[in-house]
């Protein structure tokens, strides 16, 4: 596996420095068992897993990261399994970030997406995994820009994260993908439910899917009739049309992913969307600090008890947190 230096920086924690350096380079040997812990890790979101990204952030940068979503039932994971074909034809290494619902029982990953791509299952060049949104709102889970930016680390130059399918809440994906999808269906509503949603804000590349139904023509017509009255961009979402069950225009969206990125890099947006993407996954980690530090500091739990009692309110406790840290 190409990509990551597995030169050794020093980090606090000797036993968690050499476990994780001990997966890093079974990870770079290719060895998807490793590539899965290293994922657990950083899901944790507690000390190894800084260790882990900040060691891995360093030697990224290259991968590109295409985001798909849109509203439940739409074809979401049969488009991403298609996807992840023309990746593949083109001689790509392909990393799949599939975000599920959480289970209500033991709140980890639903895995609908894992068993709509088996077809992908035991392909040395793919690898998929499920994460649990955890009630996260916004289509993604807070450790999906972590996760993506190790996965970067490890030399994969395709990254796609496929969001839960939430409806009016998923639009966060666009703060943490180099291209985003947006995924409706034929007769499924008209553009102001596009507009409603956010989605004529967020996507790069519309895909009007089950176009072998009724209504794919007219539901075209709606995001274009939308995006021409909306203002004038450099870059103007193309609207395709696929069924993605039969393979059929799939390629095509694969090809306007690779236009959009040569746009991008062509200019000076590329540079722009980096350093926009730098405040999202600031913020990000931000938050998931702050959220490990009420699972599992006592600071934090006497805070809560401090709130509880009314001796605090929770906008300076969060103050005082971000101090102590």
């Amino acid at each position: 596996m190409k990509g990551a230096d597995t030169r050794r920086p020093r980090c606090a924690g000797k036993v968690a420095c050499v476990e994780i350096n001990v997966l890093i380079e079974a990870a770079t040997r290719g060895d998807a068992r490793a590539l899965g812990r290293l994922c657990s890790v950083v899901e944790r979101g507690d000390a190894q897993a800084r260790i882990l990204t900040a060691k891995l952030y360093a030697f990224g940068g290259k991968a590109w990261t295409t985001g798909i979503t849109g509203a439940p039932g739409a074809g979401k994971s049969t488009l991403t399994s298609g996807l992840v074909e023309e990746a593949l034809v083109e001689g790509e290494r392909v990393a799949v970030l599939a975000v599920d619902p959480s289970s209500s029982l033991s709140g980890g990953a639903i895995l609908g997406d894992r068993i709509r791509m088996g077809a992908h299952a035991g392909n040395e060049h793919v690898f998929i995994r499920s994460v649990a949104n955890r009630g996260h709102l916004g289509g993604i889970s807070i450790a999906i820009p972590a996760m993506a930016a190790c996965l970067d680390g490890l030399g994969f130059p395709e990254v796609l994260i496929e969001t839960v399918g939430v409806g009016q809440a998923e639009v966060e994906i666009a703060s943490s993908a180099d291209t985003t999808v947006v995924l409706v269906t034929a007769g499924w509503g008209d553009a102001v439910q596009a507009a409603k949603a956010g989605f004529l804000e967020v996507a790069d590349i519309f895909v009007v899917n089950k176009a072998d139904r009724g209504g794919a023509d007219a539901t075209s017509r709606d995001i274009e009739s939308m995006l021409d009255v909306g203002p004038v961009l450099d870059w103007r979402p193309p609207v395709l049309q696929t069924v993605a069950s039969k393979g059929s225009g799939v390629a095509e969206v694969w090809k306007a992913v690779r236009e959009h990125r040569a746009y991008l890099e062509a200019g000076d947006e590329r540079a722009r969307q980096r350093r926009r993407r730098a405040a999202h996954d600031l913020g990000s980690a931000l938050r998931a600090n702050l959220a490990h530090s009420l699972n599992t500091e006592e600071p934090a739990s006497d805070l809560l008890d401090a709130i509880v009692t009314r001796r605090t309110d929770p906008w300076s406790a969060a103050d005082r947190l971000l101090q102590a840290r």
